[in-house]
C-alpha cells in the first residue's frame, strides 16, 4: 500500500497537520519529547522540555531558564513555566483530562526512565500508544521556508570547502585541517558542526566515519574530508575526497566509479520510486567496475533540523521519495591498505528529479 503524502499544506500550522493524524493513531493527546520534534512544531529550541498536544490546544512545559526564550520562540503553542520538572505538570495535566486517554509518544525518544515517571504522576490513568514516529514523518517533507533555510546551509558547506582546499598540504595533520574546516563553518555564519568533522588519510580513509588524528599528510595518499554546517538550525552534509599527488590508475578507477555511481543513484530519485531503488541504482553502476562489494554503508539518509532523519536510502527500504524530501547521496569504495573514496551532495526532490543543494566541485583534485 502506498503511504499516504505528507506535503505541507498551504495555511495550516505544522501542530494542526499533526492533529490530523490523532484519529488514525486512534489517541488523544501526544507527548512530544524529542528536542528537534519540538523545534519543529512550535519554535522552541532550548534544551529541555515537553510539549503536549492535545486536540483543542497544545503547551510547552519547560523551566524559569527558558521563560523569556520560550515566549521570545514558541507559537502555536501555550508556554507553562513549571517548578517541579516538565515531567511532573505534563502528568499532571494528563491526570486532570476526564476518563481514561490514549496519549501517543515516541518509544525511540522516551526514554523507560520517563515513561514510568509519566505514568506514575498521571496517575495510571493514560493508555500509552506508540506513535509511529508521526512527527519525523511530517519532519520529512520541507516547506519552502525549510527549502530555502537547507539551501543556505548546503551552499555555507560547499563555501568551507573550496576555501580550505589549499589548507590541504603534507605536513598539515588531520586535526589541524578539521579545526580549519569548523572555524571556516562560523565564518559563513554557522552555529556550528552537524556533526563531527571527519577527516582521514592515508590508509584511514577506508575507515567510513575515521576521527581526526595528528596524523600529519603526506604526498601521494588519499585525503577525504567529511563536514556539514547548522545554519539556521538546519543541516548540510558533504563529502569530498582529494589526492595528495599523482594518484595511481586504481585510484582514479575508484573514483570514476564512485562519482558514476553518485551520478546513477541521482538520475534513479523522482516522487513515488522507493528508496531502496536509489541505492541499488549506484550498486548497479559499481558492480559495473568490479567494486560493488567494496560499498559497505547505505546510499543517504534524510537531512533537515538533524543530520539523520529520515527516510533511509538503503537495500530493500520501501519508503516512497516524495517531492521536498533532502537527502543525502553518498556512496563510497573502502579497500583495506589502501584507502577510500566517497563522494556525497545533498539533493532535494523535486517533480523533475533530484536538484543539488550543495556545489561544491566534484572534480577529483591532485594537490
Amino acid at each position: 500500500m502506498a503511504e499516504k503524502s505528507t506535503q505541507p499544506s498551504e495555511g495550516r500550522s505544522r501542530i494542526e497537520r499533526l492533529r490530523f493524524s490523532f484519529s488514525d493513531l486512534g489517541i488523544d493527546a501526544l507527548v512530544v519529547s524529542n528536542l528537534p520534534d519540538i523545534l519543529y512544531l512550535c519554535g522552541f529550541s532550548g534544551s529541555a522540555g515537553l510539549l503536549l498536544v492535545e486536540h483543542s490546544r497544545s503547551t510547552l512545559f519547560t523551566d524559569s531558564r527558558y521563560t523569556f526564550q520560550a515566549r521570545a520562540e514558541v507559537s502555536e503553542a501555550r508556554v507553562s513555566i513549571v517548578k517541579h520538572g516538565p515531567l511532573a505538570a505534563v502528568g499532571s495535566a494528563l491526570r486532570a483530562m476526564r476518563g481514561r486517554t490514549r496519549v501517543g509518544y515516541a518509544a525511540s525518544h522516551l526514554t523507560v526512565e520517563q515513561k514510568k515517571l509519566l505514568e506514575g504522576y498521571s496517575g495510571g490513568r493514560v493508555r500509552w500508544v506508540p506513535d509511529g514516529n508521526v512527527v519525523a514523518k511530517l519532519r520529512c517533507v520541507k516547506d519552502a521556508g525549510e527549502l530555502s533555510r537547507m539551501k543556505g546551509a548546503a551552499l555555507a558547506i560547499s563555501e568551507v570547502f573550496g576555501t580550505t582546499l589549499p589548507l590541504i598540504r603534507p605536513g598539515v595533520t588531520e586535526l589541524d585541517l578539521a579545526a580549519e574546516i569548523e572555524y571556516a563553518m562560523r565564518q559563513q555564519g554557522a552555529s556550528g558542526p552537524a556533526f563531527e568533522t571527519i577527516v582521514a588519510s592515508g590508509p584511514r580513509t577506508a575507515w567510513a566515519h575515521a576521527r581526526p588524528t595528528a596524523k600529519p599528510f603526506s604526498k601521494n595518499e588519499l585525503v577525504l574530508i567529511d563536514c556539514g554546517a547548522i545554519l539556521h538550525a538546519y543541516c548540510s552534509d558533504l563529502t569530498r575526497t582529494v589526492f595528495l599527488g599523482r594518484p595511481p590508475k586504481k585510484v582514479r578507477k575508484m573514483y570514476q566509479a564512485v562519482l558514476d555511481a553518485q551520478e546513477a543513484a541521482k538520475q534513479a530519485i523522482r516522487p513515488g520510486v522507493k528508496a531502496g531503488d536509489v541505492d541499488r541504482a549506484a550498486r548497479v553502476a559499481l558492480k559495473l567496475y568490479g567494486m560493488a562489494a567494496f560499498f559497505t554503508h547505505s546510499l543517504g539518509h534524510g537531512l533537515g533540523l538533524e543530520v539523520h532523519e529520515m527516510p533511509r536510502l538503503g537495500r530493500g527500504v520501501g519508503t516512497l521519495l516524495q517531492e521536498g524530501m533532502v537527502i543525502t547521496v553518498e556512496p563510497g569504495v573502502y579497500i583495506e591498505g589502501l584507502g577510500g573514496i566517497r563522494i556525497e551532495d545533498d539533493v532535494v526532490v523535486t517533480a523533475n528529479g533530484a536538484v543539488d543543494l550543495t556545489t561544491a566541485s566534484r572534480e577529483f583534485f591532485e594537490l
